[in-house]
């Protein structure tokens, strides 16, 4: 979970220019097709710095395999004795809750990402140009939604290596569209924390000190029906155990529509709140 390089920082290494007239015009006088425009060239520009710098692939690469690999064979055996099943029962409890957790992990990069940017200067000769302010933040989600389900496929790859049996691919699709709804909300409050914090590793750790008790503390790698009841009152009400139930009932069985619309509302809540602090938060940051 370690900040992987900017995704911007290949733009033109010149001092910034100075704001013209049109570089200042408010977002608002922007069109929408304007600001889809600029979205688009910021997610290609993005893009293209991945396919130059491919070690910005590594975490997306590596997390889903370490992971997989630690809890199956560490793990594995033990809990999933009390699943009734041994290993082969954990590999399919197990790999939905990655699959929840993995939307997470990506978020907390695109906050660290972003810092780098405002650190570098990239940032700077962004407010140069008459963009839609907007639009920079949107492509930053839209490229790491695309390295989520990079590494949602190097995940079910690795799955499929070790035993897991998809029985319903409706599910699984359904599944990788939940964890990207649930993981672009929670992408705006680290962004919201790229912007604010003063360096890199502060929005690391403090993403860090959020993000562990959020997976440990959830039913991702195990059922929470074995823990103290103060720590099952929190799984209650922490939205991975409800995105991870939901993945696992739609990919292996199981009860729904409760957990489903639980972690809608919390995407929906989270994005509401979020996304106008991170794009007030970039404007006006000095």
């Amino acid at each position: 979970m370690s900040a992987h390089p900017s995704t911007t920082a290949t733009l033109d290494q010149a001092p910034p220019a100075a704001p013209s007239a049109a570089a200042v015009t408010p977002d608002a006088r922007i069109s929408l097709r304007g600001h889809l425009r600029h979205t688009g060239a910021l997610v290609r520009r993005n893009l293209l710095w991945i396919r130059q710098d491919p070690e910005s692939m590594f975490d997306a690469v590596l997390f889903p395999v370490v992971f997989t690999l630690l809890f199956v064979y560490v793990f594995g055996g033990s809990i999933g004795q009390s699943l009734g099943g041994g290993q082969q029962a954990y590999v399919q409890y197990v790999v939905p809750g990655l699959m929840a957790m993995m939307g997470m992990n990506m978020a907390q990069g695109v906050g660290t990402g972003f810092n780098q940017d405002f650190n570098s200067g990239v940032m700077d000769r962004f407010r140069s140009l008459p963009i839609g302010r907007g639009s920079v933040l949107f492509a930053k989600i839209a490229v790491e939604l695309l390295r989520m389900l990079f590494a949602t496929v190097v995940l079910l790859v690795v799955a499929l290596l070790v035993g897991f049996d998809i029985t319903d691919w409706g599910g699984l699709l359904a599944s990788v569209g939940l964890s990207a709804v649930f993981g672009s909300a929670l992408m705006w409050v680290f962004l919201t924390l790229g912007v604010i914090m003063k360096s890199a590793q502060s929005v690391q750790a403090m993403g860090f000190l959020v993000l562990m008790p959020l997976q440990f503390g959830s039913s991702i790698f195990a059922p929470t029906q074995s823990m103290p009841g103060w720590l099952q009152g929190f799984t209650d009400y922490n939205p991975l155990s409800s995105l991870a139930d939901t993945a696992r009932g739609l990919m292996v069985g199981g009860p729904v529509a409760h957990d489903l619309w639980v972690t809608l509302a919390w995407s929906v809540a989270l994005t509401a709140v979020m996304a106008p602090v991170a794009i007030h938060k970039f404007r006006t940051k000095s």
